[in-house]
């Protein structure tokens, strides 16, 4: 018997940061309680369950892609896009995508069709490229600069493109969430209830779902056309081809999403929900498919700690 089988934590110090996910168990104990101190705070509690979930799934997703990218350029980019969602910025793409272009939903007729058209151009197309910016910023600024941080902050293969991607897909969401549908729901269902419970209660109710499902949603749609845009940078001679495919497709998955709760109206909420489940489920699966075939391309895939096998002990 050695002091290292009595006290374990003596000897795996030093891989509790690389292989005992230390980091994220230490985060989550601080996020409970957190969450059990503001559980009478609604503002906050969401807030941080928020944080937490959104969180979590972009960490699986960065596990996936398995490429290190620096913490600030990843917090930059979700920080970017909440900032250009409260700007005169937005306001331009609103205008472009939902006055100019037929991407105005609530003129839209109910059935399927109109509104996938209106989503795909009011949706689909305005999102996807608001949140493609902080991947074309950190291809420029990655540009101006000199080796080694030319490689560390630009956007040089589609791993760094979905991994920025994803990123500027949770501030989007995050902001989204908590900045419209939260305070709407809460306020609507409290108003209508007369009990103030009952709609912090329906908040976080949606508050779960939106914030979780960002993983087949916003951040996968964001991750695919990231995958494209960074793609595009690998193979310049076809650039324009790559990206305007990348641009449709994400733009496409996204609008049918938004769409499909249409489908209940003609054909039945059992429709609406099957036809959800379908486009979560290929979302997903598209996601994943380029994360992986992301990984083959990658030019520093001996260094991709998703892949690479360690050496036994």
């Amino acid at each position: 018997m050695t002091v290292s089988q009595l006290f374990p934590i003596v000897s795996a110090r030093k891989d509790l940061l690389g292989k005992g996910y230390l980091i994220p168990g230490i985060l989550t104990v601080m996020m409970v309680v957190l969450l059990f101190i503001f559980a009478s705070n609604p503002p906050i509690f969401n807030l941080l369950l928020a944080l937490y979930l959104g969180g979590g799934g972009f960490y699986f997703i960065y596990r996936l892609c398995g490429k290190a990218k620096p913490w600030w350029v990843l917090f930059l980019s979700t920080l970017f896009t909440m900032v250009i969602l409260v700007t005169p910025i937005l306001s331009l793409f609103i205008l472009v995508f939902r006055g100019i272009l037929p991407g105005n939903v609530q003129d839209a007729s109910p059935d399927f069709i109109s509104q996938l058209i209106s989503h795909f151009f009011g949706a689909g197309l305005m999102e996807e490229l608001l949140k493609a910016l902080p991947i074309f910023g950190f291809f420029y600024l990655g540009s101006q600069l000199r080796p080694p941080s030319r490689q560390k902050v630009g956007v040089w293969e589609p791993l760094d493109g979905i991994l920025i991607g994803a990123a500027s897909a949770l501030g989007f969401t995050l902001l989204e969430t908590l900045g419209q549908y939260v305070p709407g729901i809460a306020q609507q269902v409290a108003q209508s209830s007369s009990n103030e419970f009952a709609g912090a209660l329906a908040a976080v109710q949606l508050l779960i779902p939106r914030i979780l499902g960002s993983v087949a949603g916003h951040m996968a749609y964001s991750g695919i056309f990231g995958y494209f845009i960074g793609l595009s940078i690998l193979k310049p001679a076809q650039r324009w081809q790559i990206l305007g495919i990348g641009y449709l497709v994400s733009s496409g998955i996204h609008a049918f999403w938004n769409a499909s709760g249409s489908l209940a109206r003609n054909f039945g909420e059992l429709a609406a929900v099957l036809a959800l489940m379908t486009v979560g489920v290929l979302a997903y699966v598209f996601l994943t498919a380029a994360i992986l075939k992301a990984r083959q391309l990658s030019p520093t895939r001996s260094q991709n700690f998703a892949t690479r096998i360690a050496p036994p002990n």
